[in-house]
């Protein structure tokens, strides 16, 4: 399993990971977790932004990882 591959699978991961906090966040009724879940959702945007951006420097460097 080549570097881009495994970024790219941690980003589906990541992706899937903040859907189900978005739904917790949605889902519950108690304010102060609400927040905390909130807390974990920017904090994932954070990481994969910089995944993203980690990616499309590999693929520039790397141009045979483009696309898979």
């Amino acid at each position: 399993m080549t570097v881009s591959s495994k970024i790219k699978q941690t980003l589906a991961n990541l992706k899937g990971t903040q859907s189900t906090l978005r739904l917790y966040s949605i889902q519950t009724l108690d304010e102060n977790t609400k927040s905390t879940f909130e807390e974990a959702l920017i904090g994932t945007n954070e990481i994969i932004k910089d995944l993203e951006d980690r990616l499309k420097t590999l693929e520039f460097e790397e141009p045979q990882y483009k696309g898979y």
